[in-house]
């Protein structure tokens, strides 16, 4: 009997992580409100009913899927054109996440919605308060938002394909400009490193 216990706890390891991201596809995709268990179930390839039973429901693998978006290893603000560069290559990538859809659109769950607007404001207005308060500017607070708005802003504009000139940009140049522009130091910055940035 103790035979079968391995491959229980690996396919229930695997079963969890198909559904982890499936979801995060899906949310990325469609929005919470518009995304489905059975969709998730279909999307992962397993039974939708082990959402209830690994995370305890849609809202918990929302929270779930954020947490796992990124980590709490993002330490570097948006005002580091290397974090800055990452953010846009990645929505390239995989879309407008969850993260930014929350700044635009509120969700109807109560719980998801607190659960994104902390980790909107932990991943990306809390560093660039604390990079303002650093430098002694006033309204930090007011600042780190306006910032994040801006950014959250041009990604949905790149993205809704109404913008041509936005949405074709390479995004080095794209992100070197919006850089220069938030940071309005008179200076063009240097050209983003591989070594500083986040995969």
């Amino acid at each position: 009997m103790t035979g079968t216990t391995p491959p229980r706890r690996r396919d229930a390891a695997r079963s969890r992580e198909l559904l982890l991201r499936a979801a995060g596809e899906l949310f990325s995709e469609r929005g919470f409100e518009r995304t489905t268990t059975r969709d998730i179930g279909e999307r992962a390839g397993v039974d939708p009913a082990l959402i209830a039973r690994y995370f305890g429901g849609k809202t918990q693998l929302y929270v779930a899927a954020l947490q796992a978006e990124r980590g709490d290893t993002v330490t570097a603000d948006l005002l580091d054109i290397n974090r800055l560069l990452d953010v846009f290559e990645r929505a390239d990538r995989r879309g407008i996440v969850p993260l930014v859809r929350v700044a635009v659109q509120p969700l109807s769950d109560p719980a998801a919605q607190d659960a994104a607007l902390a980790a909107l404001h932990k991943r990306l207005v809390d560093p660039l308060c604390e990079h303002f308060a650093r430098l002694g500017l006033g309204r930090s607070q007011m600042r780190a938002e306006i910032v994040v708005a801006a950014v959250i802003g041009v990604l949905l504009g790149r993205h809704s394909g109404a913008f041509g000139e936005l949405t074709q940009a390479d995004p080095t140049e794209l992100v070197s400009m919006l850089h220069h522009t938030l940071a309005g130091d008179g200076e063009t910055p240097p050209p983003p490193t591989d070594q500083s940035r986040t995969s």
